[in-house]
Parts: structure tokens; C-alpha cells; sequence
């Protein structure tokens, strides 16, 4: 017997082979500092577990609507829509079990096989997965490094589009690189949206995850919310990644095909965790500040630690809860070229244990800098300054 070929077309979430190699090492007895995921260590807040133990309590424990139910769908239209200042309907609000299926259900709906889909590269790597395994081409655009951080190389995505590309997708406040478009970036790429008539996939999970200034969504700029599907997920800004809740914020055409995915792949979003989302929205909002505060300062901390390492530099960002320093001139004083070597020799020197440029997208020509990401999201601002300590101490003796 063998399996279907469209398999090999199949990638993954490589951070998740990082975090084995790092348990592996730490089973060893060896201390690990865990800056490769991109999960929180900080618990879902107390007033939103109680209602989902409430909705488990009070028997919401069966099928319930695949597009979600009408009181989150309703909480969900009335926050984003506020939150971006534009008119979100209900219906266009499908629930999902987290922001992953936005992408894939996005994909299974707008693009059909040999078809082109543009994605940022350095970016989460679900993207070209799920082109590809869907039989399209992902077409990567890449991102720039400037003196005010990275920028999108708007020339390299103006020659990528074809006549057989359908969609781009979009994601201010970028992970890996903490990118954050400007607005003049963020009307380029609209612009090309309008012209090119392509749907858009914007990727916001870290919308309200920032320390300073505002966000804005390209789904309210002129011409953009009826070609525009927003990627919401409540793993960030609620500390609820393993609750698994997100929805997607979509054209009543996309809605509706949506919701029929959903029907088909989970029957429904799991019943009591919509009623936590429910609290989430409406509910105290003080634990979203203070986590905030708690990010703001281990980002502070990283971004000191980071730049006085010999041969590593990183701006500080605005948001998200990562850094994607350049390590080129590290890696020479270390002896090595390679990134991946680069990160074991830096687990098994120090223990710091994160992830590389290639574990988000396969590099382009011309790459000529080495970076890596640190997440700080999953560890304590003590562990932060005794492993990025060590990290130092290790590039400055070699």
C-alpha cells in the first residue's frame, strides 16, 4: 500500500523539532533556555478558565453551529470591528479551533491547484505549506533590512505577480522578524490587491500584542473588505494557545464556504471554549495589560542582552514577542557558516535554544545575513538574562 503523493508536498511547524532537540538535551541534566517557541508561559487569566468551567457545568459540552455560536460570533464582530473601525457583521464572523484553519480553509477556498499564492518569506511556515500542499506555488516576497527595521521589498512582489495569482498573504506584525508596516507599505500592498484583483489574507494574530503606538488593519483601507479575510486567534493576547480559538473575519461568500469546511473537517469549534472566548472579550481586560507589561519587559531585557553580544545586533520591536537578530559576525567569531550548526553548538555551549531564518521559509537567492528568532514569550526575565549571559560569554571566548 502506499500513501497519497500530495504528502511530500506537506511541510510542518519546524520550531517543534527545535523544542524536541531541547527536551532531549535537557533530559541529559542540562539546563535549557527555552527561546524557540512561541507559546506563554503565563496562565490564561482566572475569570476566563471559570467560564469555561461554568459552560462545562452547565452541559455546553455537545455539537454546537460549525460557523460557531451567535453570542461569540457576536462579541467577535463587535471587538474587531471596534478595535480596526470598520463594520463587522456577525455573519461574516466564522469560529474556528484557533488561527491556523484560517490559513488553510483561506487556501482551500480561493486558490485551485497550479495557481499562485504570494507569502512573506522569513514567515510562518504553515503558509507554504499549505500552498503547496494544496497544489499551488507559493511565491515567496521577501523583506528588506533597513534603519527603522525590515521593510517589504514591494519592487520583488510588484514583478511576482502572474496571471495565475489569486491571493497574497499579508502579516503586519510579523513573526518571525516583529516587522510592522508603515502605512504607506501597508496602502502599497492594497493598491496591488485592487489593481491585480486578489484576495488578501491578513494575518493578525498579533494585532493587539504591541508596547507602543496603534494598529491598523488593511481590511479598512478603501477597496479591501470585500477581497480581505482577517486571521483572529485568542492564543496571544488571552494567553490561550492550547484552548485552541480563533476565527476568521471574511466576505459573506468566503463566510459561507467557511462555515461549510468546518462542517466537514471538526463538526464544530468545541463548545465551552467559545464561552471562554466569550469572557475573554467582554470580561476584565486587566490581565491583557499586565501580560503586556510582563512581554514589554523581558523584550527590554532581550534586546539589551542581545546587542552587547559580540557580532549580534537587533532593533527593538514594537510589538509581538519576538527578535530576529542578525548574527552574521557571531557565527565567524564561533567558526562557523553554517546556521544550523550555529544553534547546536550554541544548545550544547549555553543551553539557549532557539530557532534559525530556516525554520521560516526556505531562504531566497541573494540572502546573504544570518539571523535567528528568540521568543520570549515562554520564559521568565530571569532565565532570560542567565541564558542570553552565557550566550555571550560563549561568542566572546571563542
Amino acid at each position: 500500500m502506499t500513501l497519497a503523493r500530495r504528502l511530500e508536498r506537506l511541510g510542518t511547524e519546524t520550531a517543534f523539532a527545535v523544542a524536541l532537540a531541547a527536551a532531549d538535551w535537557g533530559s541529559r541534566g542540562n539546563t535549557i533556555y527555552p527561546f524557540h517557541l512561541g507559546d506563554i508561559n503565563i496562565p490564561t487569566a482566572p475569570h476566563i478558565v471559570e467560564a469555561m468551567n461554568r459552560a462545562i457545568a452547565d452541559g455546553k459540552t455537545g455539537y454546537c453551529p460549525g460557523a460557531g455560536i451567535p453570542e461569540l460570533r457576536e462579541a467577535l464582530a463587535e471587538d474587531i470591528g471596534g478595535q480596526r473601525g470598520i463594520e463587522v457583521d456577525p455573519g461574516n464572523v466564522v469560529v474556528m479551533t484557533g488561527g491556523k484553519p484560517v490559513i488553510t480553509k483561506f487556501i482551500q477556498t480561493v486558490m485551485d491547484p497550479g495557481q499562485e499564492v504570494l507569502y512573506p518569506n522569513p514567515g510562518f511556515p504553515i503558509y507554504e505549506s499549505q500552498i503547496e500542499y494544496h497544489g499551488g506555488t507559493a511565491v515567496p516576497y521577501r523583506y528588506l533590512p533597513t534603519e527603522d527595521g525590515f521593510r517589504i521589498d514591494l519592487d520583488q512582489v510588484r514583478a511576482a505577480i502572474t496571471d495565475r495569482t489569486v491571493a497574497i498573504i499579508y502579516n503586519d506584525l510579523q513573526n518571525p522578524i516583529s516587522a510592522e508596516s508603515t502605512p504607506e507599505e501597508r496602502q502599497a500592498i492594497a493598491d496591488l490587491a485592487v489593481e491585480h484583483d486578489l484576495w488578501v489574507l491578513s494575518d493578525e494574530a498579533y494585532f493587539e500584542m504591541r508596547y507602543e503606538g496603534e494598529s491598523s488593519s488593511i481590511a479598512a483601507l478603501p477597496g479591501m473588505a470585500e477581497r480581505t479575510v482577517i486571521l483572529y486567534t485568542f492564543s496571544k493576547k488571552f494567553a490561550m494557545t492550547g484552548s485552541r480559538l480563533g476565527c476568521a473575519v471574511a466576505p459573506p461568500e468566503v463566510a459561507s464556504v467557511f462555515s461549510t469546511l468546518n462542517t466537514n473537517d471538526e463538526s464544530c469549534t468545541t463548545h465551552y471554549v467559545q464561552w471562554a472566548g466569550i469572557e475573554a472579550l467582554r470580561g476584565s481586560q486587566q490581565s491583557v495589560s499586565d501580560m503586556l507589561g510582563v512581554l514589554r519587559s523581558r523584550r527590554d531585557a532581550t534586546c539589551e542582552l542581545v546587542n552587547a553580544i559580540p557580532g549580534m545586533s537587533v532593533e527593538v520591536p514594537r510589538s509581538t514577542f519576538y527578535v530576529f537578530p542578525d548574527v552574521t559576525e557571531a557565527m565567524e567569531r564561533v567558526g562557523t557558516a553554517d546556521l544550523g550548526d550555529f544553534a547546536e553548538q550554541a544548545l550544547h555551549a549555553t543551553g539557549v535554544s532557539f530557532c534559525t531564518r530556516r525554520h521560516f521559509g526556505r531562504p531566497v537567492p541573494g540572502e546573504d545575513r544570518h539571523y535567528i528568532r528568540l521568543a520570549y514569550s515562554g520564559i521568565d526575565e530571569s532565565a532570560i538574562r542567565e541564558g542570553l549571559g552565557r550566550l555571550g560569554e560563549w561568542v566572546e571566548s571563542a
